[in-house]
């Protein structure tokens, strides 16, 4: 069973019904997110309530896409109760949501492994996926669903005709796991390890294995490895292993499968381990520690599953690496590319099609997809729901690679070419008709569709600044817990968005639905509405030259002078305008920053002059602190926040409609929440940096800038490097010349040693003085190839260390990063 009626689901989840018509009511998916529907009919939504956000803001609009089936905290106002709708009235939405998954695993009668653990619980899920799909027909979680969200939307996923389901599950708090063992309620479990990850809310490691632990209190079967102490002093805690059975591997002590030796290779590695009195061997494709530990638990499963060692060995020895990331770059002519070309499933396909239906800067959306392989349905069937999914995601041009989807090309009714293979793909299009266009490439890794990425690639030199859009959101979203829900967030993304790209950030903002972006100039926002952008956006420092800009775009001017607002006032008697439209302003107020703005003592002037044109709508009246990042200053900042009131005050009183109030700048968020009053401004900090130590502990990364090694060659003592022989040799060295220089952004004064990069796990000096287009490196104790990558950063201490060493900030160095360098967004 996997349909259900709205009643019977009121009834598992203990709900209150208001309906109209619900006998009729078929609900076959769930929605949490608005902007994920893909089809209305037999679609139940779910209100999540948060911190940061409120899935009942959007029930109307969902109404007017054709959604009809509702789970709620409360019913809306009457004036907003739709007619045909069905409501179900819980106490907690999300309780609710898992109610309903946990009653619907109990319909299915098949195995479940659940992997949890600090890391690597994706690659053992998908590898075990891996190795197990020839033999049966499989469910499991897509990508990271490891949530008190993600794990029900899993677990709803399982139908009558999977044989097994595979999901993972993560925890941040204590009391998580309890709620998913009741969800996943497995039959199977590997417990990976205890590391560092989300440590901060729990006493210590034991502490933490011990709460991961209750995903497993019902389990016939546990893998692990005792060599986890903090893992193995639980279990012996909690007396676990009376009533299940474990199975174990170990390096150091007896086990189940006990590891004698490891042998790493250039590109492989040999296991070796004696199992049941017999020595047995298996042959991996990676030689990293984590890959090694992974690929034992996969062992262990296949063991403990009856396998014998001959498929064991063969299937070990073709291991596939897993891809954690949908990437975006830029491509040819104009094109986007986002990449996922390491698996192709229904599920990932969907999450891929939901990035891809994000990006607005070109109308028209490619998708290249090759064969699903072991999808479990028939080829009509599956190729039937991708062509219903390009419909619901307007995908305008379809490439099928493969010959099981090729077969099915009649299904699809738009334009559409398909080919054998890759090779013939590769061959036989025009790769020079891609223009303009976001193309997603979507493809079992056996297609090998990363030498179609290549192909699409903008040419440009191999040092890439990667921007982890995933990381971004989580600072996004630690700023919105800081907000009451009607505060109002302004995102600043001037300065191409502090060097991350001013179109690709302001669209993830206007996904995540924040309600105003700023930019400096007004070609900044010129260039964000010609791509797609529709926010609001407020631009900083107005020119009188670019006022009809301003205008003809939609943007909405700073005023902070009397002649800019006379320049404003020009440039709409002119007639640009439509005459009955207003012009949105924002009146900055100088509160002793002495940058830009008004005085106290211009307030009456001001607000005269602008009442003078019908057509001039305040929309805003707002001041910058100075220094709300140091608080041996707040007397001051409290001063600046109290003259602002009076003037603000004042503009309120000229005005006929209210008018938004807004002064808290990032660092203000969270040192004076108390003042947020109708909207803040969020900068640096969305970015991932504070001057603030407790804020910056909870703020993510998202900035790694990577390049190449062009050449390596030996140098004699005595030889000199670099222009003006900065740097002479005392000693036989050996040295790498990477392709980043000053005109990339990294300054000279990070050279002579001044700074290292990370080249293989090692730090690597800058020797002699940087060039325009490239710097020198010494290597002599590091063990590296021509083609190896080289960190240049990575994390925020060393981006502040870049900073330190040139006394300056971290947005000059962010905002430094020469436009040449080729940025890459990606989700993980």
């Amino acid at each position: 069973m996997t349909d259900y009626t709205i009643s019977h689901i009121t009834q598992i989840i203990d709900g209150e019904l208001h309906h109209l018509d619900a006998e009729n009511s078929i609900i076959k998916d769930i929605l949490i997110d608005s902007r994920k529907l893909i089809k209305s009919d037999h679609c139940l939504f779910f209100a999540l309530s948060s911190k940061r956000n409120d899935g009942h803001l959007y029930i109307k609009n969902l109404y007017e896409q054709g959604l009809r089936n509702f789970v709620v905290q409360q019913l809306p106002n009457q004036s907003d109760l739709q007619v045909n709708a069905n409501y179900i009235v819980v106490k907690d939405t999300l309780t609710a949501l898992q109610k309903l998954n946990a009653y619907h695993r109990n319909q299915m009668n098949y195995p479940v492994l659940a992997v949890t653990g600090s890391n690597g619980k994706t690659i053992v899920k998908e590898w075990a996926y891996q190795v197990l799909q020839e033999d049966k027909k499989i469910l499991r979680s897509p990508k990271s669903f490891n949530s008190q969200i993600g794990v029900p939307l899993s677990v709803w996923q399982m139908k009558p005709e999977h044989e097994m389901a595979i999901f993972e599950a993560g925890l941040s708090e204590p009391d998580e796991m309890e709620k998913l063992q009741k969800i996943i309620q497995p039959d199977i479990g590997i417990f990976t390890n205890i590391g560092e990850a989300h440590g901060e809310n729990f006493i210590n490691k034991t502490h933490k294995a011990g709460e991961k632990l209750k995903l497993f209190t019902k389990v016939k079967n546990l893998i692990y490895s005792p060599d986890q102490k903090h893992i193995q002093e639980v279990l012996i805690r909690s007396e676990l292993l009376e009533t299940i059975n474990a199975f174990t591997w170990s390096t150091q002590q007896d086990a189940d499968l006990k590891i004698t030796n490891i042998i790493k290779e250039t590109h492989t590695t040999s296991i070796n381990a004696i199992y049941n009195k017999t020595q047995i061997s298996i042959k991996i494709p990676f030689t990293d520690g984590a890959s090694i530990e992974n690929a034992i638990h996969i062992w262990c499963l296949m063991l403990l599953l009856k396998y014998d060692q001959k498929t064991i060995a063969q299937r070990m020895q073709y291991l596939n690496p897993v891809s954690m990331r949908l990437e975006m770059k830029e491509g040819m002519n104009n094109c986007s590319i986002i990449n996922d070309s390491y698996n192709s499933d229904l599920n990932s396909l969907k999450i891929a099609l939901d990035f891809l239906g994000q990006q607005n800067q070109h109308s028209k959306r490619t998708l290249i997809l090759s064969d699903i392989l072991q999808s479990g349905k028939n080829d009509m069937e599956l190729y039937a729901e991708v062509a219903e999914l390009m419909v619901q995601k307007n995908i305008t041009k379809f490439i099928g690679v493969g010959t099981a989807i090729s077969k099915q090309a009649d299904l699809f009714n738009i334009e559409k070419y398909f080919f054998a293979d890759t090779k013939d793909f590769l061959d036989h299009y025009s790769f020079s008709s891609f223009k303009n266009e976001s193309i997603l490439l979507k493809g079992a890794r056996y297609f090998e569709f990363e030498q179609v990425s290549m192909a699409l690639q903008q040419k440009t030199h191999q040092t890439v600044l990667e921007i982890n859009l995933d990381h971004m959101l989580s600072n996004l979203n630690y700023f919105k817990t800081k907000l009451n829900k009607e505060t109002k967030l302004m995102v600043m993304v001037k300065a191409s968005s502090y060097g991350s790209g001013s179109y690709e950030i302001a669209n993830l903002m206007q996904y995540y639905r924040v309600d105003y972006l700023a930019v400096a100039y007004a070609d900044e926002g010129v260039e964000l509405r010609k791509a797609g952008i529709s926010l609001p956006i407020m631009v900083m420092s107005p020119d009188s030259d670019n006022m009809d800009s301003l205008l003809k775009y939609d943007l909405e001017p700073e005023i902070y002078s009397f002649r800019i607002l006379k320049a404003l006032d020009q440039s709409i008697q002119k007639a640009i305008h439509p005459k009955n439209k207003p012009i949105k302003i924002h009146l900055k107020l100088d509160t002793g920053m002495n940058r830009l703005g008004f005085v106290s003592n211009d307030i009456e002037r001001l607000m005269k002059q602008v009442t003078k044109n019908p057509l001039l709508h305040i929309q805003s009246v707002f001041s910058h602190l100075a220094a709300s990042d140091d608080s041996s200053l707040n007397d001051f900042t409290k001063e600046q926040i109290s003259r602002f009131y009076s003037s603000a005050n004042l503009v309120q009183k000229f005005s006929k409609h209210t008018v938004i109030k807004h002064i808290l700048n990032s660092a203000g968020i969270c040192q004076f929440p108390e003042y947020q009053m109708d909207m803040a401004r969020l900068g640096l900090g969305l970015y991932g940096f504070s001057s603030n130590k407790d804020t910056q502990k909870n703020l993510l990364n998202i900035y790694r800038l990577k390049t190449t090694i062009t050449q390596i060659k030996d140098i004699g003592k005595g030889d000199s490097v670099g222009y003006g022989r900065a740097f002479k040799a005392e000693r036989n060295m050996k040295i790498a010349t990477i392709p980043i220089g000053y005109a990339d952004g990294i300054n000279r004064f990070l050279g002579n040693g001044h700074f290292h990069m990370i080249i293989n796990n090692k730090l690597a000096p800058i020797i002699g003085n940087i060039c325009m287009d490239m710097c020198m490196l010494d290597i002599s104790n590091i063990n590296c190839n021509e083609g190896d990558e080289v960190i240049v950063f990575q994390n925020q201490e060393q981006i502040k260390e870049i900073a330190r060493i040139g006394q300056t900030i971290p947005y000059e160095i962010l905002t430094g990063i020469s436009q040449r360098v080729k940025r890459i967004y990606y989700k993980e």
